[in-house]
């Protein structure tokens, strides 16, 4: 029987890699998405050892003939659309390039599996920040309505709506993961759990005096990405196709992150080394999300296993070390 075929878009970001060698010990041959032009930094896919054992393809997420030329090559079983112009603060001064990357880019692949691979499946990589400021019962789940509150998020609208009409219209395998945030060690420095776990590792080394922060009582539904990309896999292995709300159920403060990533290194004063920076504060800020995954739990079996605590230290566990090699 031949392999099964997976081809992901944002191979060289954070999930990229881990559903990568997920989907390499089921013995796929993964396709990644690398872009023209630039000069790919593998690291993520070095940190997890498979860097040699996906088959690279250039094409770019703005550029829809290459991803129409990609798709009707590679006619792979399954699409993971993985990427995204993905820093929410970035969003707010790039609008623009997230919308054509966020939004079009998604519309590009599945125009061309519905011209070229219409039994491919696809999945979409939705985000909790569609959400945004809501007034329920503490919690999101897949009838929560959407209220994105940056432009990250509303690009992320429009991926999601176009998907679900591809579905509607077409015919075609399309699923939409609505995932809450995932970390894990090779999280981009960008992202505020990763500058604190990178900040925390390099004041026990003694190499910094202090964390610049922004909002600490912003509180999130945190799990560990190696935990999620097995729900994007066990969406698209579905006899029918859906959308799911992928998350612990649990919220933690960035405060409380703060405070377990010190914690992990034994220091317990971590107030005098916190300085609050109001250049890092969003211009809309989305105050509380919290999953409600049990859709996900009862169709797809699926439950995280890598609690909060085990997160944030192995997050630090990971920055000490790469510090403590150099």
């Amino acid at each position: 029987m031949a392999k099964k075929t997976a081809f992901i878009t944002g191979i060289l970001g954070q999930d990229g890699p881990y559903l990568a060698k997920f989907l390499l010990e089921k013995e796929y041959k993964v396709y990644g998405l690398i872009r023209r032009y630039s000069n790919p930094n593998f690291s993520n896919l070095d940190y997890l050892e498979i860097t040699h054992n996906v088959d690279y393809v250039e094409g770019d997420m703005n550029d829809e003939a290459s991803l129409l030329n990609l798709i009707r090559t590679i006619r792979p079983d399954e699409v993971y659309n993985l990427a995204a112009q993905s820093f929410v603060g970035s969003s707010f001064d790039q609008a623009k390039l997230t919308t054509e990357i966020n939004a079009l880019g998604p519309l590009y692949l599945l125009n061309a599996i519905k011209y070229f691979s219409p039994t491919t499946r696809f999945y979409q990589a939705s985000t909790s920040e569609m959400f945004g400021l809501q007034h329920t019962n503490g919690y999101q789940d897949e009838n929560t309505p959407f209220h994105p509150r940056s432009p990250y998020g509303v690009s992320k609208v429009y991926a999601y709506w176009i998907t679900v009409n591809y579905r509607e219209s077409y015919g075609l395998f399309t699923a939409n993961g609505i995932l809450f945030n995932h970390e894990s060690p090779i999280r981009g420095i960008q992202f505020v759990t990763r500058k604190i776990t990178d900040g925390v590792a390099k004041i026990k080394l003694g190499l910094s005096k202090e964390l610049r922060l922004g909002n600490l009582e912003a509180k999130r539904d945190w799990g560990f990405a190696g935990d999620y990309v097995e729900a994007m896999y066990l969406m698209l292995q579905q006899k029918n196709p859906d959308d799911y709300v992928i998350g612990t159920g649990e919220s933690h403060s960035v405060k409380e992150f703060v405070k377990l990533a010190f914690k992990s290194v034994g220091i317990f004063d971590w107030e005098k080394y916190v300085v609050i920076d109001p250049q890092f504060k969003r211009p809309a800020e989305v105050p509380n999300l919290k999953a409600k995954p049990d859709k996900a739990k009862k169709i797809l079996g699926w439950s995280p296993k890598v609690s909060f605590e085990e997160l944030v230290e192995m997050m630090v566990r990971a920055d000490l070390k790469r510090y403590q090699n150099k």
